[in-house]
Order: structure tokens, then C-alpha cells, then sequence
């Protein structure tokens, strides 16, 4: 059973908004990026993936590109948004390849991993209330 994302913040201490629906996302594939106990990779950034990001990631041994049927994947193109693992956004992010963030749909339990302002960095939406602290 999944979490119910009412009871879900995001990383800027409001509601977790969902991530995306054109594929669906979220571990627990409820458009979300709602985590668990379930989730051990923890799929808590929403992330706007580019092609930079997505061939890092094939790389590091993570192929988000190609479709997997079998797991309900049907393979991720740039500008899609998933759900990905935080400490798989963190190394793309030192290694000079993060992705778009989408901080209204990114779970607060990613901060445990990811510094806020490396989230901010990369931020493709910027609400009014951190335009400020740029």
C-alpha cells in the first residue's frame, strides 16, 4: 500500500505536489514522489530529465531510457519528469549533469541526502517565497 501524499511535504515545507502522470511516476506509481518503507532507493526528486542526465545515469548503471514492460517502465526522454533515486540525482549533480527539479514535487526526505541548495540550483519551478534567496 502507498503512502497517501496529503501526509507527504516537499522540500520547501508545503504539500507535495505531484510529479508527473505522462508516464506515471513515483515508486509507487501514484504520480508522486511518496516514499516508504518499501522504497529502499528512496525515489524522492522530481526530476525534469535531459538527455545529459539520462545518458549519466546509463552510465552509472541505471538505464532510464529503455522500456521495461515487465516493471510498468516505459523508458524515460528529455523533458519527462520522474521520480528519481536522490542519491542517483546527487552524483549527476557533482558530476556536472543534474537534472530540472521540480522543488514543489520533490519530497522533504530527499534533504536527508541532498542539500537544499544544490535542489535550488537546478530548479525549474521557483515559487515567489525563494525568488528572493537566489
Amino acid at each position: 500500500m502507498s503512502p497517501d501524499p496529503d501526509d507527504e511535504r516537499n522540500v520547501l515545507g508545503g504539500p507535495l505536489e505531484p510529479c508527473g502522470t505522462d508516464p506515471v511516476t513515483g515508486f509507487y506509481r501514484d504520480g508522486h514522489c511518496t516514499t516508504g518503507p518499501d522504497d529502499l532507493g528512496r525515489h524522492t526528486v522530481c526530476a525534469v530529465v535531459s538527455a545529459e542526465f539520462l545518458a549519466m545515469q546509463r552510465e552509472l548503471g541505471n538505464d532510464l531510457s529503455t522500456p521495461r514492460p515487465e516493471y510498468g517502465f516505459p523508458g524515460l526522454k528529455p523533458g519527462d519528469r520522474w521520480c528519481v533515486v536522490a542519491t542517483r540525482w546527487l552524483q549527476a549533480y557533482q558530476a556536472g549533469a543534474a537534472s530540472g527539479v521540480v522543488l514543489a514535487a520533490t519530497n522533504a526526505r530527499s534533504l536527508e541526502i541532498v542539500p537544499l541548495e544544490a535542489l535550488r540550483q537546478h530548479a525549474v519551478d521557483v515559487p515567489d517565497d525563494i525568488r528572493g534567496l537566489e
